[in-house]
């Protein structure tokens, strides 16, 4: 597996040929209206749909669904995975942040076989640094776990005007 930082939008993946994964981190309550979801549903409203009628249906499997993942078809070579990898939204009584580390980990698992049903198909892994904002995440931790778990070719997208946080040249700035 390689991996690939690059700034620009994840909801516009690179590469012309080859079926594109989208993931990204959701929070197990139904909640949809902040951080990379917002860009999502301006590109593709399917995503939010699905994942919020999978919430308003089950609630209770909602609550206990860290680590699943919900595949939802956008374009003809492009699917999102929606990844329940925060328990909740905001910080705990304690101040621990929703991420779970184990269930992103569980659910990049989880995108690695449906990945492979494409495998004759140049399957491609697109994602913002998923679980690192609002859930919270420690993006050294998140990565490492990406380099140990993914076995495609992985993007990680930084929007232009977070590049220089990151270390990253923008030169477009």
């Amino acid at each position: 597996m390689t991996l690939e930082h690059l700034i620009g939008d994840a909801t516009n993946p690179v590469g012309d040929k080859g079926m594109k994964f989208i993931a990204h981190c959701c929070n197990n309550i139904g909640a949809w209206g902040a951080g990379f979801v917002m860009a999502l549903s301006r590109r593709w409203g399917m995503p939010e749909l699905m994942y919020r009628k999978w919430a308003q249906e089950n609630p209770a499997e909602m609550r206990e669904s860290l680590g699943k993942i919900q595949v939802v078809p956008v374009e003809k070579d492009i699917m999102v995975i929606n990844i329940i990898g925060q328990h909740r939204i905001g910080p705990d009584k304690d101040g621990n942040p929703p991420i779970r580390y184990n269930a992103i980990k569980e659910g990049l698992l989880k995108t690695n076989e449906i990945m492979d049903g494409y495998s004759g198909k140049n399957p491609t892994l697109h994602m913002p640094r998923i679980g690192s904002g609002l859930a919270g995440g420690d993006w050294d931790k998140i990565e490492k776990i990406i380099k140990e778990t993914v076995k495609y070719k992985t993007f990680v997208y930084t929007l232009p005007h977070e590049a220089e946080k990151y270390g990253m040249k923008n030169d477009a700035l």
